[in-house]
């Protein structure tokens, strides 16, 4: 399914795009290990009655790497790629990194979204000193550090990433995405995820909120992330059984029913 990469006209953002250009606008955001190509399934599937677009995160794809990489400055080149495509009103779908940048950016822009997916995030990395995120970084890291490059890491990382009996054809899309991330982009991406923390504006989210877990993340445990929905007043909670780090990948059909089920109420209710 190959799929022609457009450019914003300010030459700032790669993203893929299907569907009618008049739709609601449904945005779709990449992990760490992604790409705008890893949401081609959703990107299809939701075609049919949304304007359904990924973008390639800055450093990935065809999207230059950022100046100075931070979540924050990751959220300010989100808002840019919104007004670039003239989205408004767009319900945003973050996984990992990308639900983080949505967490960011709804403290900017509360009101701006018609929704949110949070798919497999997590509102806080902890402390940039603590012991548990430097032996995060030294375990990702680490290899790359010792000569391993993306290319080689690729199949294992998304092996360690992924639940019970995940899709083929996923898992290749998943390999591919992998390693062709930039080095210098994945550290860089890692490193930006250390101090963050939006737990104290959780409460302050304002639209409709869906969070997807996978019962075998390790990245984003379920637990967790069902907790995390207790702090959003307008939250909405699905764990998917099996499931690891990668669920649009592993599992395209039961994310796609989750998201599906959620996003077709809010167009219903909120027009």
């Amino acid at each position: 399914m190959s799929q022609p990469s457009m450019i914003t006209k300010d030459g700032r953002f790669a993203y893929e795009a299907a569907g009618d250009p008049g739709a609601t606008p449904l945005i779709f955001l990449h992990g760490i290990g992604g790409a705008a190509r890893a949401w081609r399934r959703q990107l299809a599937t939701f075609g049919d009655r949304f304007r359904t677009i990924a973008w390639d995160m800055p450093g990935y794809g065809g999207s230059p790497p950022l100046a100075s990489v931070s979540i924050a400055a990751l959220a300010e080149a989100l808002q840019q790629f919104i007004e670039q495509l003239g989205a408004t009103k767009p319900i945003l779908v973050g996984h990992s990194i990308g639900g983080m940048i949505v967490q960011k950016w709804l403290v900017q822009s509360p009101n701006l979204a018609r929704a949110v997916v949070l798919a497999q995030t997590s509102p806080a990395f902890g402390k940039a000193d603590g012991d548990w995120q430097k032996s995060f970084i030294a375990a990702r890291l680490g290899p790359l550090d010792r000569g391993e490059t993306m290319k080689s890491l690729a199949p294992s990382l998304v092996k360690e990433l992924v639940g019970d009996d995940p899709d083929s054809r996923g898992m290749e899309l998943a390999r591919e995405c992998m390693e062709s991330v930039p080095e210098a982009s994945y550290r860089t991406m890692m490193l930006a995820l250390v101090g963050f923390d939006q737990r104290s504006t959780l409460k302050d989210i304002c639209v409709p909120t869906l969070l997807i877990s996978g019962s075998k993340d390790s990245n984003a445990p379920a637990p967790m992330m069902a907790k995390m929905a207790t702090y959003i007043p307008a939250a909405e909670y699905v764990e998917l059984s099996g499931v690891g780090h990668l669920a649009n990948l592993e599992r395209p059909d039961a994310f796609d029913e989750a998201l599906g089920s959620f996003v077709d109420s809010v167009v219903a209710k909120h027009g």
